[in-house]
């Protein structure tokens, strides 16, 4: 006996929907101490097609990211979106850091960010909001590399802060 193809289309439809892949969210930002430059160097990396879904959704609809002709607003968006985002306390003390950049590779968005003039630390604490707006199931991961010693720590919507002590 032969199915209809509608039929076999309506029976199997639901399989394919229930084990589609569900995406991952996350980020990653490295974060260095160039002891002999005196600089807390910050390496970010984001999915570009979530990050141009953010710049989108916040700032201009006609967003696109990694082209030939991109617009300049989109340095623009993504330092003031960057800096609202990240909170970064060096000794316990808020500090401003420097937006260097960003550039592209494959599907990854570069951010590029650095503290200067960093003679001693003892504690950093790190609060790293990016994408938690946008995504819930969003995990921004933190890695360092301090005084030789690595240390990491993920951070969650509901857990946006790390703290690391080097006494």
């Amino acid at each position: 006996m032969r199915l209809p193809i509608k039929l076999i289309v309506i029976l199997i439809m639901p399989l394919f929907l229930a084990t589609s892949v569900h995406k991952f969210y996350v980020s990653v930002t490295k974060v260095e101490y160039k002891e002999e430059q005196k600089s807390l160097q910050f390496i970010m990396r984001v999915f570009i097609d979530d990050f141009e879904q953010l710049l989108r959704e916040r700032y201009d609809e006609n967003i696109t990211l990694n082209i030939p002709n991109e617009s300049k607003e989109v340095d623009v968006y993504s330092k003031k979106y960057i800096t609202d985002k990240i909170i970064v306390k060096l000794n316990g003390e808020s500090i401003d850091f420097k937006f260097l950049g960003k550039e592209y590779e494959d599907d990854i968005v570069y951010f590029y960010l650095e503290i200067e003039n960093v003679t001693k630390i003892n504690s950093l604490e790190i609060t790293n909001k990016v994408l938690f707006d946008l995504f819930e199931e969003q995990q921004n991961i933190v890695r360092t590399k301090i005084y030789s010693k690595n240390k990491s720590f993920i951070l969650i919507p509901t857990n946006d802060k790390g703290v690391l002590k080097f006494d």
